[in-house]
């Protein structure tokens, strides 16, 4: 089994070496514009423009990958993510940072679109189940080490830019030294969100509402820590505790899932979710309690997505797997690209609390939908669920990497 993740190992290594230059840049900018005492509000709207670009590039990247295939859009992308990211060293300017934070989310959407294609190509049915745990570990390693780069902005203002521009420039090197032969891009059947409503609400509602958590969170937990006080270490350690702890209890909570109402799991980690946000909310000072709480909290919002994408699978055909899970990744990220402003806005009435209490606040929401409909719809029998999948929360191509996608498409 393991040599199905040495065959795509070039494509691991770009993605983990890519994130650990780019998965940093949020937590920066964040940083920079809280430091210039930029509004709130303001910064919310720079965090927006990236998951709006990263929206637009899952849905676009295709097109430019058909025309000209996978590694020359990739070193495309790379080309445009690098340009962008030296781009901020120029002029600290929320215009001009909202601008390049759009175009930094759509470069990323196409690097992923291009690998989650390849990957998916790549990967025969049997492992198909590794082949995403690994990616996901690269990605999210990646991610949470480079939090650390922030360590650089003690030195000159463009240092932490051209560190992470370095970064994601190497990411090509795997790639385009490459044996593996360059797949076609294959189609992928666009989502119907009314149907997928109708199939599963709490699956399209949970999935929107922790896009409104993450979005936020994302966009302005670095000016939630450094609000509290915590410095530029504490800061990096904070945002990688909630990634890894956001890897740690997805299968754990998947596992549990497997063998219980699948509903009832989601509205527990709902209400666990809006029970860890609430008391980040009322810590009005950093201690050593913020980062386990930090993990906890990326422990049950990162697994909710996955819960969300299994309960939907529940309901529908397997010819319509790919697509329902597709129009999840899309709600997702319509979520996503709203709640920076909506965590903005908390955190310019109450201060630094008002970030966890918005999330708290979103959380309780869906707790109150997800309880709703376990009153209105009687569950699917634990024998009759399909098994839980962690899965990315990237682009539509990453619905194609469900292995159960793919027996039952073959």
């Amino acid at each position: 089994m393991l040599s199905a993740v040495r065959s795509v190992r070039s494509l691991l290594m770009a993605i983990m070496i890519l994130m650990a230059g780019a998965g940093f840049m949020g937590t920066l900018v964040s940083v920079r514009l809280e430091h210039a005492r930029v509004d709130a509000l303001l910064i919310g709207l720079v965090a927006t423009a990236y998951f709006a670009g990263l929206t637009l590039g899952s849905l676009q990247a295709g097109r430019v990958i058909a025309r000209v295939g996978h590694i020359r859009a990739f070193a495309a992308f790379v080309a445009l993510l690098t340009a962008s990211t030296l781009s901020f060293a120029l002029r600290q300017d929320v215009a001009l940072w909202s601008v390049l934070r759009f175009v930094n989310g759509f470069s990323v959407a196409g690097v992923y679109v291009c690998l989650e294609s390849w990957l998916n190509e790549r990967a025969e049915a049997a492992d198909r189940g590794l082949v995403l745990a690994a990616y996901m570990i690269a990605l999210y390693a990646g991610q949470a080490a480079g939090q650390f780069l922030l360590e650089f902005d003690r030195g000159s203002p463009g240092l932490p830019f051209i560190a992470g521009a370095i970064l994601i420039s190497l990411s090509i090197i795997p790639i385009t030294l490459t044996g593996a032969i360059s797949p076609t891009l294959g189609a992928f059947p666009p989502p119907s969100l009314g149907r997928l409503y109708a199939i599963s609400p709490l699956g399209m509602v949970g999935a929107a509402v922790i896009g409104l958590i993450m979005g936020a969170f994302y966009g302005l937990g670095a000016v939630y820590a450094q609000r509290l006080g915590l410095g530029l270490s504490a800061t990096a350690g904070f945002m990688s505790a909630v990634i890894v702890g956001g890897v740690a209890l997805q299968w754990p909570l998947g596992w549990l899932s497997d063998r219980l109402d699948r509903r009832k799991v989601i509205v527990g980690a709902f209400a666990g979710a809006a029970l860890v946000a609430g008391t980040m909310a009322l810590l009005g000072a950093p201690g050593p309690l913020l980062p386990m709480l930090g993990g906890l909290f990326g422990g049950l919002s990162f697994a909710l997505y996955p819960l969300c994408v299994a309960h939907a699978n529940d309901h529908v055909a397997p010819e319509e797997r790919v697509s329902a899970t597709s129009g999840l990744v899309l709600v997702y990220s319509a979520g996503a690209a709203i709640g920076p402003l909506g965590g903005a806005s908390a955190l310019s009435l109450l201060g630094a609390v008002g970030l966890f209490a918005f999330i708290a606040i979103c959380a309780v929401a869906a707790l109150g939908f997800g309880l709703w409909r376990l009153a209105a719809r009687p569950p699917v029998p634990s024998a009759q669920q399909g098994p839980y999948q962690a899965l990315p929360r990237t682009t539509p191509v990453s619905a194609a990497l469900d292995p159960l996608a793919a027996v039952e498409e073959t």
